[in-house]
């Protein structure tokens, strides 16, 4: 399906029809979107302060680590378009809450074409389903080497690394522990930092 005009309003979008990249970018209107295998998604707001806090605990820690390296650090809203191997035409953006990108030839203008060495994604109670499963089957088709998930509300990480084209999950990492990265060894981050100053909402 061909977007004859620019979507003002996320209500006039079918979100039972199949839209390619070109749809995706002809869209005009504030909220941020994700287009995974043709279909819409509206991303959910950040449910309190804490999400901006736990990604920016961890991009500059990352950002410290990579400054000088030849691999490019990229926080949300920064598209990320996949390739899935049964899919001739891209039909994928998503916007990772943090991506790592060493293949300069993937970046461009607006945007990386193609799959990151590492992504990294915020839980919140409303996009659980679809970090954990949707993105989580996503990723791993895509062959995206390490995916990294923070479970803000239990105060853990989760770490996968990529084997043979399946994810193998490593042990949780909780308060009083350190990530590491399997991809990248140097990417070493205390969980306490990663959770500093987050509060508990009620």
């Amino acid at each position: 399906m061909e977007v004859k005009e620019p979507i003002t309003e996320y209500s006039k979008l079918d979100l039972d029809k199949e839209y390619s990249y070109l749809d995706y970018m002809s869209c005009k209107f504030t909220e941020s979107l994700e287009l995974i295998k043709g279909k819409i998604f509206k991303m959910s707001p950040a449910p309190n302060n804490n999400h901006p806090k736990v990604i920016l605990n961890i991009s500059s820690e990352v950002y410290k680590l990579f400054k000088k390296e030849q691999c490019n650090v990229y926080i949300a809203p920064f598209d990320v378009r996949l390739y899935t191997p049964n899919q001739k035409k891209n039909y994928t953006v998503v916007q990772p809450d943090l991506c790592i990108v060493c293949n300069e030839a993937l970046l461009d203008k607006q945007c990386c074409n193609g799959s990151p060495d590492l992504v990294l994604e915020i839980l919140s109670s409303k996009n659980t389903k679809r970090d954990l499963h949707t993105k989580f089957k996503l990723y791993e088709e895509c062959g995206i080497k390490e995916y990294w998930v923070i479970d803000i509300e239990n105060k853990m990480v989760l770490i996968y690394t990529l084997s043979n084209g399946k994810y193998i999950g490593l042990k949780p990492f909780t308060l009083d522990m350190i990530t590491q990265s399997v991809l990248f060894p140097q990417l070493q981050i205390a969980v306490e930092d990663v959770f500093y100053s987050v509060k508990s909402w009620d």
